[in-house]
């Protein structure tokens, strides 16, 4: 799925090659940047009907459809989080709230990324009225009504967790929280391309994610001021 995904990424400000956490790094930093690819058949995105929902439908050019395979050119993967799970030496929450928005009854962005204990604000733009409900297992699971003009929901997790996020108003509504615990991560732009930054030396594990196709690992070893070339390619199934 190509259309649309460049407008809903610029909106949070990701525009092709994720960005990486924020925050000054320290003085002797590394990165890793590279690229995630599929092979094989990825599965056609189905067309979202919002006929019972005009308000939201007349904000869209073009049919939507859903997200849990978002591809670009060159069979490049979009909303894969690449983050480290293992050798961040850790740091504490920033205090910059994630912002996830409601827009022509879509989750944008479709992933969103947050430390443990991060704030997060999430608004309702929409001419209707939306029911978040964030399917957590390890945290507080909740579900909260937030009508026409209402003010941003501020919560936080405790707890590392992915966690699916439904609006129970409108079904077709799906994203995804990404609770870490490392502050360091990105996430794929339509071209595939993430950049993860601020690394001291030392030796690290670094996962990919991806909804639908799973996860996978590499271990890399940062020394001095070095970006290191990290790809990672997921087998796409058409299911």
């Amino acid at each position: 799925m190509r259309r649309q995904y460049l407008w809903m990424v610029g909106a949070v400000g990701l525009v092709g090659s994720a960005l990486g956490a924020r925050g000054a790094p320290p003085a002797m930093a590394g990165a890793i940047s590279g690229k995630v690819t599929y092979t094989g058949t990825p599965p056609k995105m189905k067309p979202i009907d919002m006929a019972k929902e005009p308000s939201c439908a007349k904000q869209h050019a073009t049919p939507v459809t859903t997200e849990n395979v978002v591809t670009g050119p060159g069979n490049a993967l979009g909303y894969v989080v690449v983050y480290i799970s293992a050798g961040d030496p850790g740091s504490s929450a920033p205090s910059e709230a994630v912002r996830y928005d409601q827009k022509g009854c879509q989750y944008i962005p479709h992933v969103a990324v947050m430390q443990v204990s991060q704030p997060l604000e999430i608004y309702n733009d929409d001419q209707t009225s939306h029911n978040i409900h964030p399917l957590a297992k390890v945290n507080p699971e909740w579900n909260k009504s937030q009508p026409i003009g209402a003010p941003p929901i501020h919560t936080t997790w405790e707890k590392p967790e992915f966690i699916p996020v439904k609006c129970n108003v409108h079904p077709w509504m799906h994203g995804w929280f990404l609770v870490l615990t490392t502050s360091h991560h990105a996430v794929t732009g339509e071209d595939g391309g993430f950049s993860v930054k601020g690394l001291p030396p030392g030796k690290y594990t670094l996962t990919a994610w991806q909804e639908q196709f799973g996860t996978q690992t590499q271990d890399v070893t940062i020394s001095g001021t070095e970006t290191k070339t990290v790809d990672f390619v997921f087998k796409a199934r058409a299911y």
